[in-house]
């Protein structure tokens, strides 16, 4: 029987993760979808994990030779037989209505494609939650990534992200490179789909780092700013150099400070009001302290990769290979 739904999990040695999702799959209130799990050449494969939820979900496997989170997520678009394909990372957690919010969304709006934002769940630890809040707050990312007012036009991001199958067809899939989910969320505005942020279909996401894989994911997100901006010119916008300009601005203030020591007082502010603002979201010191962290490795990370790039490809028009970008970061990553 054919579902209304298909779930599409691209997954690389993550068994873990996937059990966590799958497990909060079981308890959502509307069941009209299917799970299409990828698995992407890992050498820790979860097919064990997926097995035990055969008779709970309706559920299937693949597994393909390694080619990277595009091409997989293609792979499972090519095998999925619901009316929309949803797109969760593997580190995500759904609350037990998402589906069922998102199905009154698109009886209200008959949307195309649609995302949501990420929330920290109460169980997450005080790391993950800092992150989360670094990657979620108005005075770091400018509300960009699924917040209810934001400094751009709200764009899907695949750790929670859907669209119709009509979409699919018409616009393709998953172009293989760094900000592959914002070049698609582009494409399907450009051919004429509605595009819409569901604010109530949130998901937990778990994310597993540590501040120096944090960093280098930052700096990645940076660096594909830039390869969205020769893809989409007017994509970019004033909220993406940001993070730019603050790394601009720390170097500047830090320099300062050797000839007067208060040069470092705007800094200093800023971060206070960092830490106010995640003291008041969370309700933990010890979360607030760690965000002032966090939020600094999200605004230095991202800020630099972005002048990074932005040198070398903009400034310098050096030509650099996608493919090999993707695989040194995984390469890294692993």
């Amino acid at each position: 029987m054919e579902k209304k739904y298909s779930v599409i999990i691209p997954v690389y040695n993550r068994p873990a993760e996937v059990g966590e999702l799958l497990d909060s799959l079981t308890h959502q209130t509307c069941k009209d979808f299917e799970v299409v799990i990828v698995e992407d050449g890992s050498t820790l494969r979860c097919d064990e994990v997926v097995r035990k939820y055969d008779a709970l979900l309706s559920v299937r496997y693949f597994f393909k030779p390694n080619s990277g989170r595009s091409l997989t997520r293609n792979y499972g678009m090519e095998r999925a037989q619901g009316d929309y394909f949803l797109f969760f990372d593997s580190d995500c957690i759904l609350p037990e209505d998402y589906f069922q919010k998102v199905s009154a969304c698109l009886e209200e709006t008959k949307a195309d494609c649609f995302g949501g934002p990420d929330k920290a769940h109460v169980s997450f630890s005080r790391m993950q939650k800092a992150v989360s809040h670094s990657m979620t707050s108005f005075l770091t990312t400018g509300g960009i990534r699924g917040g209810k007012k934001g400094l751009e036009k709200f764009v899907p991001r695949t750790f929670n992200m859907g669209f119709s199958r009509r979409v699919y067809h018409t616009v393709g899939g998953f172009k293989d490179m760094f900000g592959e989910d914002i070049d698609l969320s582009t494409r399907i505005r450009k051919a004429g789909f509605s595009v819409r942020l569901f604010p109530d279909a949130y998901v937990y996401h778990k994310r597993r780092i540590n501040l120096k894989s944090f960093y280098r994911q930052v700096y990645v997100f940076g660096m594909a700013r830039i390869g969205l901006y020769q893809l989409h010119p007017e994509s970019l916008k004033l909220v993406h150099w940001l993070p730019a300009c603050f790394v601009l601005g720390l170097a500047f203030l830090f320099l300062t400070s050797f000839i007067c020591l208060w040069a470092l007082l705007p800094a200093g502010i800023y971060l206070f009001a960092l830490f106010v603002e995640s003291w008041i979201v969370n309700r933990d010191l010890p979360i607030a302290g760690l965000s002032v962290i966090t939020g600094l490795v999200q605004l230095t990370g991202y800020g630099t990769g972005f002048l990074n790039a932005f040198a070398r490809k903009v400034i310098l028009k050096q030509h650099i290979d996608p493919e090999a970008e993707l695989k040194k970061y995984y390469k890294k990553k692993s």
